[in-house]
């Protein structure tokens, strides 16, 4: 088992080399290698156990929401927090009931399973948005937009598919019952999420002298701690992960950059082993059933439901119509909506795996089309520039003591600027160092006769007080072309 394991990965790994320029996501790959080695294909693999699969994802989504949480900067989300906030709350509700009401209507569904089916797909996938958002450079609002609703609407759609499925086993419930049951699982998570992430920052501050080791344990510990207490308070422990992510992650803490990295790695192995996972429970032989309701869920999700969630949630916010029409393409469905999907056969009540297969035809459809196609739209929409240039090295401050300075990336863009400057001619604010250069993936040890040019990244030790005086200065030495 660890050698197929190990050469699936590996697998993985070279058809995401191979596929880069096609801009395929890496959740389609994974979802493929694990129905190509399932027991439909291949037969290498035979897996059906559905209640396992459940509690595996769970454990992967913890640490997918936190990274979602963690990656949020409040800078970000501050100027767009209206719109987002209503997306990821009311417009997941929206899309739910909006996309039921159709789909019952067209296929003689009832409505509480056919609200169950669109609970199960009203969220938007933060993975698929972020990898591929995140290398190109697209108006700032916009991106915001879509990427922070990525990451924060997955916990509204878990708690209500919950509560669907407790409605239709028939838990004993009432109405009111129900709205507080509701009410406590999403604002005690959002309360939960923010003690443990103040308390966690304080921590981190209390314990920064120890190995760096420990510091990512401790991160762990956290996580788990966050879901953990909040789900024995029978609280949304999805939210409160999110929402200890989020705080943790807009706080001063020892060595950041290296938990940040740590967390997207987590969040990482978490998606790629989801999804393999997710395609092995596939047996694509009952496509042929299911194909129909699936293109349909697709169709109307995408061309109905989801622009007219964003065009009641994005009023009178000021976005022209090509950003909302941007917004509501950019809504990928994917890891979240095939894990809900398997709640249903583990609650007894999706025996022959329809409700899965329909989400997973859908989802899969979503990432096809949308997921490789949101560059083009945004070329289309005049709403994209040139692609983002990834730094190959980075580097951090690392201190154990508190400090009013930052380690920060200057870029000089050599489509913007031409012309070069000498070290020595800069007059940078006082106690400022360029530490580093990087040049065409090189590395330079600069010094006062060192001559910086348009394409270089410069590291640079600085006051926090003075980034932007110390950036200015530097970037005022060229011309514009």
């Amino acid at each position: 088992m660890l050698l197929l394991t190990s050469l699936i990965l590996m697998f993985i790994v070279f058809v995401a080399a191979v596929s880069r320029k096609l801009n395929v996501p890496l959740i389609i790959i994974a979802l493929a290698i694990g129905i190509i080695f399932g027991s439909d294909v291949t037969g290498i693999i035979y897996f059906d156990d559905t209640k396992l699969t459940q509690q595996l994802a769970d454990i992967a989504l913890i640490f997918i929401l936190f990274a979602g949480g963690f990656g949020t900067k409040r800078s970000n989300l501050k100027p767009v927090i209206k719109p987002t906030m209503l997306l990821a709350t009311i417009g997941v509700l929206l899309t739910a009931n909006i996309t039921a009401l159709i789909f019952c209507v067209v296929t003689g569904w009832t409505f509480l399973k056919s609200v169950l089916l669109c609970a199960i797909i009203s969220s938007t996938d933060a993975a698929a948005v972020f990898s591929i958002l995140r290398t190109r450079s697209i108006n700032k609002s916009v991106t915001s937009i879509a990427e922070i609703e990525s990451a924060a609407n997955d916990p509204m759609a878990i708690i209500s598919t919950l509560f669907i499925i407790q409605l239709i086993i028939g838990t004993d419930i009432n109405t009111f019952t129900s709205i507080l049951l509701f009410s406590w699982q999403l604002f005690g998570g959002v309360c939960f999420g923010i003690l443990i992430g103040v308390a966690g920052s304080f921590l981190y501050n209390k314990i920064r002298n120890i190995d760096v080791g420990y510091l990512y344990l401790f991160l762990i510990g956290l996580i788990l701690l966050s879901f953990g207490l909040a789900d024995l308070c029978k609280a949304s422990g999805m939210i409160s992960v999110f929402f200890t992510g989020f705080i943790v992650g807009n706080q001063k803490i020892p060595y950041k950059n290296g938990i940040s990295s740590f967390t997207e790695t987590l969040s990482f192995i978490a998606n790629v082993g989801l999804f393999i996972l997710l395609g092995l429970l596939v047996f694509p032989r009952n496509f042929p059933s299911i194909w129909f309701l699936g293109i349909l869920l697709f169709i109307i999700v995408t061309f109905v439901s989801r622009p007219l969630t964003v065009f009641v949630c994005t009023l009178f916010t000021g976005l022209s119509l090509k950003e909302k029409i941007f917004i509501s393409w950019s809504g990928l469905r994917g890891a979240v909506p095939i894990v809900l999907a398997t709640y249903p056969a583990a609650a007894g009540i999706d025996d022959q795996h329809q409700i899965f297969n329909i989400v997973f035809f859908a989802v899969t459809l979503s990432i096809l089309f949308q997921g490789t196609t949101i560059g083009k739209l945004a070329e289309l929409l005049n709403l994209s520039g040139k692609n983002i240039r990834k730094v190959k090295q980075t580097m951090e401050l690392v201190t154990v003591h508190d400090t009013n300075y930052e380690l920060i990336e200057i870029f000089v863009d050599d489509e913007i600027y031409r012309g070069e400057c000498k070290i020595s001619d800069l007059s940078l604010p006082v106690g400022t160092t360029i530490t580093m250069i990087n040049r065409n993936n090189s590395v330079i040890a600069p010094s006062g006769k060192t001559i910086i040019l348009p394409g270089d990244v410069l590291s640079v030790l600085i006051e926090n007080t003075k980034v932007e005086e110390g950036t200015n200065e530097i970037l005022r030495m060229f011309s514009k072309q």
